[in-house]
């Protein structure tokens, strides 16, 4: 019996770290994203306005 809620705890907590793997891959994912983004765009500078 303690055998079987061992293997069942296993299961379990390796469920939890793919679940949170996944999670922190996403997040990676979007902040990749959102830097490659910022880098594409044109920057915007003052130089060429006259005030």
């Amino acid at each position: 019996m303690t055998q079987a809620k061992q293997n069942k705890t296993q299961k379990n907590d390796a469920h939890a770290r793919e679940d949170r793997l996944k999670q922190a891959l996403k997040a990676n994912m979007a902040k990749r994203k959102a830097q490659a983004k910022a880098r594409a765009k044109p920057e915007q500078t003052t130089a060429g306005k006259d005030t």
